[in-house]
């Protein structure tokens, strides 16, 4: 992972099927653009899944909701490359 890349964190909860479909479609994603991601489940963080218990599960970028229930690969490659894209140094 390199410093332009973004923090992506998916929250799931177990024995969820629409986190199922989420982790594959984020780890394919995120293997594609070269860029690492992490889960966190509510058995990890109870508190956050109180806060997202009827959304779960939560896509978070840099600590900015900005997807849940059904992650949108090509929305998800978009708001990577828009990221990276602000991470960049506007010096030549």
């Amino acid at each position: 992972m390199s410093d332009s890349s973004p923090d992506i964190m998916l929250f799931t909860r177990p024995e969820c099927h629409l986190c199922a479909a989420a982790r594959t479609t984020v780890a394919r994603v995120c293997a594609e653009h070269g860029v690492a991601w992490r889960e966190v489940s509510t058995t990890e963080e109870p508190a956050l899944g109180e806060r997202h218990s009827e959304e779960i599960p939560v896509l978070f970028i840099d600590g900015v909701q900005r997807d849940f229930w059904s992650i949108d690969a090509d929305r998800l490659a978009r708001l990577i490359t828009a990221a990276r894209t602000s991470r960049q140094d506007p010096t030549p």
